[in-house]
């Protein structure tokens, strides 16, 4: 038999649950459906929030023929076994799922018939298809969002498919809390929540669903953080954010989900990267106790690397912060795409035909810091501007402060004769 999640996949729109705002009485999907003529489309949303079922139910109810074709594993003949058959069915329905899988011959293939009409593309992906989805392709689909469900939809689902003759046929209860333990654990994604339906009305006694019975199997939650999905960006940003806002509690929280995907890669990337980002010269120490942390995290490995991770985390959150190093380089580095000056002759390596005395002189630590180093058009040029957020970036702007009041020349001769 099969598994009870295929059994109770949608063949009508009014079976769907979920997707209002594509589906509801207003929804452009439902108007697709009410006029029987679609349009090719990029489905897009988290892992199991019903896009290539959605997909296979409005074809159904267009009463349009429709084909799957596999991204990864779909090769040329197979797609001239489609154009050919579009030549019979114009506007036949090719569904792609993971379509940004798709390789460019294969996209160049289905170009032209997309274009024309001769085939209607409905492609689904879990990535942002801004991103993952080619730019030929994109600019002739609509772009759909497909929500993930929310903890009622799931719920909505695990009783109709208890009472359906497709799924468990009356045979099994659940109780209202076992119900919200599987909604809450599963993330918006229905067919995980009935693949844990099945087996506990499998393994539940005296044909009840308990509290109990779940627990055995959700031992650990569905985070839809694939590294190939936007989840797992999302998490990686929140989890940057709620440092740099310096709430700990919300990055601890972040923290827990990259620890429970046993992520430790993308940990250590985002750990590093946000201490020089955002805390940077607020607080060195933290900086460098976090790439420590990191390095002895990596060793350990996990589980306790989670204590070590947790110590990192909360030091960094509750630090002072100061971006200023990023918006100093960043500023140097919009002025040099502006335009590039060229290095005066005193700082070049092997300057040519220069006369000794305007040549640079590593004896006289004297003058150094009364030289000027950048070109002449942005000498008085100031990338770096202090936050002063910590004590010890006071210091840095203090000693920033008296430097800046040398007055540099490039009269490196005059500078000699002193």
């Amino acid at each position: 038999m099969e598994p009870l999640a295929y059994r109770m996949r949608p063949e009508h729109l009014d079976e769907v649950i979920g997707q209002k705002h594509l589906i509801g009485k207003n929804g452009i999907l439902r108007k697709c459906v009410e006029h029987k003529k679609l349009f090719s489309m990029i489905l897009y949303g988290p892992a199991g929030c019903g896009k290539t079922t959605l997909a296979r139910v409005i074809a159904n109810e267009c009463e349009l023929p429709f084909r799957l074709f596999n991204a990864v594993t779909g090769n040329k003949k197979e797609l001239d076994q489609l154009f050919e058959e579009s030549r019979f069915f114009p506007g036949l329905v090719v569904i792609i799922d993971e379509v940004h899988r798709l390789n460019k011959d294969k996209q160049d293939l289905l170009l032209p018939h997309v274009e024309s009409g001769a085939i209607t593309l409905i492609g689904a992906t879990t990535g942002n298809p801004l991103f993952v989805i080619n730019p030929a392709i994109r600019s002739r689909c609509h772009l759909l969002e497909v929500k993930s469900n929310s903890e009622e939809d799931i719920i909505t689902a695990i009783h109709h498919a208890i009472q359906s003759e497709k799924g468990l046929k009356k045979e099994v209860t659940i109780d209202d809390e076992a119900a919200h333990i599987i909604a809450r654990h599963v993330n918006g994604d229905i067919r995980y929540a009935l693949n844990i339906l099945e087996i506990c009305a499998l393994a539940c006694e005296n044909h009840t669903i308990t509290s109990e019975t779940i627990q055995q199997f959700t031992q650990i939650p569905n985070f839809a953080i694939d590294k190939n999905d936007d989840g797992h960006y999302d998490t990686l940003s929140a989890f940057q954010k709620s440092i740099r806002g310096s709430d700990v509690n919300a990055a601890l929280y972040y923290l827990g989900r990259l620890i429970l995907a046993n992520d430790m890669d993308s940990i250590e990337r985002r750990l590093i990267t946000t201490a020089y980002e955002d805390i940077g010269l607020g607080n060195p120490a933290a900086v460098a106790r976090c790439v420590t942390a990191v390095d002895a995290a990596k060793r350990v490995g996990f589980p306790e690397a989670r204590i070590i991770l947790s110590q990192a985390v909360i030091d960094l959150t509750l630090s002072p912060k100061s971006k200023s190093a990023e918006a100093a380089i960043d500023s140097a580095l919009a002025s040099l795409k502006k335009q590039t000056l060229p290095i005066p002759d005193y700082l070049r390596f092997t300057p040519v035909n220069m006369h000794e005395e305007m040549k640079y002189d590593y004896g006289r630590s004297d003058i150094w810091p009364k030289l000027q180093y950048l070109p002449d058009k942005i000498k008085d040029a100031k990338f770096y501007i202090p936050e002063n957020t910590s004590t010890y970036e006071k210091t840095l702007a203090s000693n920033y402060e008296k430097i800046n009041q040398t007055k540099r020349t490039n009269r490196i001769d005059l500078l000699k004769k002193k």
